[in-house]
């Protein structure tokens, strides 16, 4: 949710391309995270993000062919750029107010298979749909439905997210290929986000659920002002 913005704020890249970088950057890090975390006391519940991650593959694919047919149809690239913004933005509005107060809401344990992918179906859709690898809202979703620490959350979203970023991938190289992207820069992400996974994935081991959640609120709301820059930079 990081990535999309900041490369928008930059302006170098359509938003086509910055869907691919986005997805390959994320989907490295996720890779780099998911191995660090073999040494970690943290676990993933294997069964609850399995079936999430399913309908997350499913959703992605059909978020991605829904953003490509709106690119298509609407063939401006400045207009797409504004709705994902505006979209982005208030979703990060709504993670902030459930992290927020979310130990003044009542959290969920859900075990029906149907529902869990379900709610994996809405999350990858939406990921897909903005080109973000959607780690906060993953882990609100799983704080508040599966009732997950900070901690625990932030790993099990990488999880889903290997899956879903692996599947939008997948669609693009069966659909439009990567010949049309400019790609340069690609490298360079993809080590940054190895560096990063690699590096998040140590501090999570040894500062507490509390920090995470400082770090994480402050992280959504530089990225609420990233997305209300990009909408009014548009009108300027």
């Amino acid at each position: 949710m990081i990535i999309k913005p900041v490369l928008d704020v930059l302006g170098d890249y359509d938003v086509g391309t910055i869907g691919i970088l986005s997805a390959v950057t994320v989907l490295s890090m996720a890779c780099a995270s998911l191995i660090a975390s073999v040494k970690t006391d943290l676990k993933i519940n294997v069964k609850q993000s399995s079936l999430v991650a399913v309908g997350s593959i499913i959703g992605g694919i059909i978020g991605k062919a829904l953003f490509n047919y709106i690119v298509i149809w609407i063939n401006v690239s400045d207009i797409v750029t504004v709705i994902q913004a505006s979209m982005l933005g208030l979703l990060m509005v709504l993670i902030y107010i459930s992290v927020k107060y979310r130990r003044k809401w009542k959290t969920y344990q859900l075990q029906s298979p149907w529902v869990i992918i379900s709610i994996g179906f809405v999350l990858g859709m939406i990921a897909a749909f903005l080109g973000i690898g959607g780690g906060p809202f993953n882990m609100a979703i799983l704080a508040m439905f599966f009732s997950m620490g900070m901690k625990e959350s932030a790993l099990n979203s990488i999880f889903i997210i290997f899956f879903s970023q692996m599947s939008a991938l997948l669609l693009t190289v069966f659909t439009t290929g990567f010949a049309s992207f400019d790609l340069s820069m690609l490298p360079f992400m993809i080590v940054g986000g190895i560096l990063g996974g690699l590096l998040g994935s140590r501090l999570l081991r040894i500062v507490s659920n509390r920090v995470v959640e400082r770090i994480f609120t402050i992280g959504i709301v530089g990225i609420i002002f990233i997305n209300i820059f990009n909408i009014v930079r548009y009108f300027i």
